[in-house]
């Protein structure tokens, strides 16, 4: 059966009106309000590894993939004490180059500086049994930069994360849902596994496995339409 993979970015109290991109930052009550829906209807929080079975269908059962992009620390602060007390687990795509750092890529556009996790609350994040998968280096549009600086991106993100962890890192998230054939191609010889674009569909087992779709969760959704995303 179809998974969703939901995509998030920040956990945290949305800013005032005409803030870009305001409308990623879902509230923290709301983000509770929803793993309690998840719960109640009988669905399984997973990571993307978690996950994969269902994913690519050798097992089946009321499974939603959560995912958090960028590695913003409010998710530490915020998200993850929900997801300890749900008993779930989930994937954070973190952009290597700023880990202890801020959203570095999204302050040219205006919007608001944000703190990233720090390496140490990064592998807590790890240790307590969630994901950790790579969002490039800096956050970069890697079908627009040459073809050197895009493996770079992809291939030292993943060993930074490596390293840092001691752990392998085998998941990645396209920044801005950018990608192509050559782009995957880059990916998969970089040693990644699975990758996640932001195409607006549930999964199934004849995707390809570094194009996987996801299903973003915005701060205006209302339940319905959360369902919505889940069920339909």
């Amino acid at each position: 059966m179809p998974v969703p993979i939901l995509l998030y970015h920040q956990i945290d109290v949305p800013p005032a009106k005409r803030v870009p991109f305001r409308s990623m930052i879902v509230h923290p009550d709301a983000f509770r309000r929803q793993m309690a829906w998840l719960k109640r209807l009988g669905y399984r929080g997973l990571s993307l590894r978690d996950a994969l079975p269902y994913i690519e269908g050798s097992k089946t059962g009321k499974v939603a993939v959560i995912t958090f992009d960028d590695g913003f620390r409010d998710v530490y602060e915020n998200a993850l004490p929900v997801l300890q007390e749900y008993g779930f687990t989930a994937t954070n795509f973190f952009v290597a180059g700023q880990i202890g750092g801020q959203n570095a890529w999204d302050i040219p556009i205006g919007v608001a500086p944000a703190p990233c996790m720090s390496a140490s609350q990064m592998r807590e994040w790890a240790a307590l049994g969630h994901e950790v998968g790579s969002h490039t280096l800096d956050h970069v549009h890697l079908p627009d930069v040459p073809p050197k600086e895009a493996r770079r991106q992809i291939g030292q993100s993943r060993d930074m994360l490596q390293d840092m962890l001691g752990m392998p890192v085998t998941s990645f998230a396209y920044p801005y849902g950018d990608e192509n054939t050559n782009i995957r191609t880059v990916v998969r010889e970089a040693g990644y596994t699975h990758a996640t674009t932001t195409e607006r569909r549930k999964a199934r087992p004849v995707d390809d496995d570094l194009g996987l779709p996801r299903l973003t969760i915005r701060r205006n959704d209302t339940w319905l339409h959360f369902l919505k995303k889940c069920l339909m």
